[in-house]
Parts: structure tokens; C-alpha cells; sequence
């Protein structure tokens, strides 16, 4: 596993941290049950507060990536893929709006990034 961080980005580093463990999940790298490190032991991995790396984790939870079990860990969870599946069908209903009020393509994904920021 492999979290991309950079001190020096305008972005938070927790949205960092959260927005790498995403990615890995729905792109298959980090496998559903496989356990991640501790909050403390990425914290110092990674040079940065334990309370980034909790709120990551947290919001990564909430968002159903990620599950807690007590003191066995934190652990990717199996509604990972329920989450992707989820975006998925969000995606294909945004993309039949799109082609129904006339947009072009490119008009639809800048208006999808424009909100993901």
C-alpha cells in the first residue's frame, strides 16, 4: 500500500490521504478484508497528525470503503464495491440527463468535475 502525500499541495492532507485510499479500493489494489495500518502507524508513516489520518479513515467509513473492527483493525470493506456500483449507476443517470438537455460530452464532464471540486 502506498499513500500519495504531499506536505507542499493546497490540498488538506487528510483529503489526500482519504482521496488515495478511495482510488486504491475501487480500483482493485487494496482488496476487500485486506487491513490497513494503524492510525497512528500511517500517522508516522507519513509524517502527519494521527487525527488526519482518523478523519480520512472516518469519512472513508462513513462512506461504506472502509470498516472497524474493535481492536482486529481497519480492514476495506466489502461494501467497497457496492460504493463503486453505486457511482456508477449515479454516472450513467447524470450522463442520460446530459444527453437530454442537449450538452456535449465535454460540456457534461466539466460540469461533473466543476462540482466534484
Amino acid at each position: 500500500m502506498s499513500i500519495s502525500y504531499d506536505p507542499a499541495s493546497a490540498v488538506p492532507p487528510f483529503e489526500q490521504v482519504r482521496t488515495s485510499l478511495a482510488s486504491q479500493i475501487n480500483d482493485g489494489t487494496l482488496a476487500v478484508g485486506t487491513k490497513l495500518p494503524t492510525v497512528r502507524g500511517l500517522a508516522a508513516e507519513l509524517g502527519i497528525a494521527p487525527n488526519t489520518v482518523a478523519r480520512a479513515y472516518r469519512e472513508l467509513e462513513e462512506a461504506g470503503l472502509l470498516e472497524t473492527r474493535g481492536r482486529a483493525g481497519t480492514f476495506v470493506g466489502a461494501t467497497g464495491d457496492e460504493t463503486l456500483s453505486r457511482a456508477q449507476a449515479a454516472a450513467a443517470t447524470y450522463a442520460e440527463v446530459i444527453r437530454g438537455l442537449g450538452l456535449s460530452a465535454e460540456q457534461g464532464v466539466a460540469i461533473a468535475a466543476a462540482a466534484l471540486r
